[in-house]
């Protein structure tokens, strides 16, 4: 659409952006599609500045569109995920007056996923939050986003969080992806919080995943179960994987600390180093850090025509997220 709208103007982008200035000037009435056309011509910052005066024009005048109205609001956002302005974006969703306006989660999603990407975890919480006041429904692409922005905020206050939404979504019945419970599992042993991160572990299914052995073998070994940390490892070697099927990894860091915590125990420590002697020779060790993990774009047995009709959050700019997490 961004294409066509570009070749139809043929150039004359600036007459088309004088004569909606003139529209603002004399209080003339915004139309649906003229709001739409601008949004699909901007490309500077302050190419943005001017749609943002004509939303707040178009949405005084127009209120809140009907439900099966075309929604502006993904728009806008896309644009301000392209050109890198993460605080027109933010601005504007919060902001009382245009309430109506970002009525629906993809908007707030592809701002979660700006602001998350340039490591602005707090702003990207705020964002959250004012889904939740704005009554906007979550999903389950805005559970995982959630706890990937909890998981690396990393305090009390965000933990938290983190233990409601499980909970809501939970009790409204809401099928979570297998990333958010290991997301969960993760934080909960940042926080030493050793019951929680064991009851999110038991409620990962996916017990052949990579990532849920790492994060079983790191439980185990917070909760003191050093026996059954070694068990395992051993089980892990002792399975005659396929040359088809992919090895069970272990990562170096996840390793290491095991080892540490072994140390004072010289029996179980020389069972380690055996068991690493045969998960090295057998490649089942891997240089990725757990968080390396947690944020690994998930295979897909879906063929590459049907990812392309498979749309999670409606938009293709915003790819860190929507690759690595969205798509589980």
């Amino acid at each position: 659409m961004k294409v066509a709208i570009r070749n139809e103007v043929h150039g004359n982008k600036d007459l088309y952006f004088k004569s909606i200035k003139e529209k603002l000037k004399t209080n003339g009435k915004i139309l649906k599609n003229e709001l739409k056309k601008l949004l699909h011509l901007c490309q500077t910052s302050s190419d943005v500045e001017l749609a943002r005066k004509v939303i707040y024009r178009f949405h005084e005048q127009n209120e809140i569109t009907a439900i099966n109205d075309f929604k502006f609001g993904p728009l806008f956002m896309r644009l301000c995920y392209e050109l890198d302005l993460e605080r027109p974006a933010v601005e504007l969703i919060k902001d009382q007056n245009l309430r109506g306006f970002f009525s629906e989660s993809t908007s707030f999603h592809i701002l979660m996923t700006m602001l998350f990407k340039k490591g602005h975890f707090e702003s990207a919480l705020e964002v959250l939050v004012e889904m939740k006041k704005q009554g906007v429904p979550f999903n389950k692409e805005t559970y995982l986003l959630a706890f990937a922005i909890c998981y690396k905020l990393d305090n009390i206050e965000s933990w938290k969080i983190s233990e409601k939404l499980l909970e809501e979504a939970q009790l409204k019945g809401v099928t979570l992806p297998l990333r958010v419970f290991c997301f969960a599992v993760a934080t909960a042993l940042k926080q030493d919080d050793v019951v929680l991160a064991k009851f999110y572990c038991s409620q990962i299914m996916k017990m052949e995943s990579k990532l849920y052995n790492n994060l079983k073998v790191l439980v185990q070994l917070k909760s003191g179960s050093l026996e059954e940390v070694i068990k395992t490892l051993e089980e892990a070697v002792e399975v005659d994987t396929p040359p088809f099927v992919k090895k069970i990894e272990f990562s170096e860091q996840v390793l290491a600390t095991v080892r540490e915590k072994m140390e004072k125990t010289p029996s179980l420590s020389a069972k380690l180093e055996k068991i690493y002697t045969k998960l090295q020779a057998s490649g089942r060790i891997t240089s990725s850090t757990l968080e390396d993990m947690l944020f690994q774009i998930p295979s897909s047995k879906k063929t590459p025509a049907k990812l392309l009709n498979h749309k999670l959050l409606g938009y293709q700019t915003a790819k860190p997220l929507h690759s690595n997490l969205l798509l589980e």
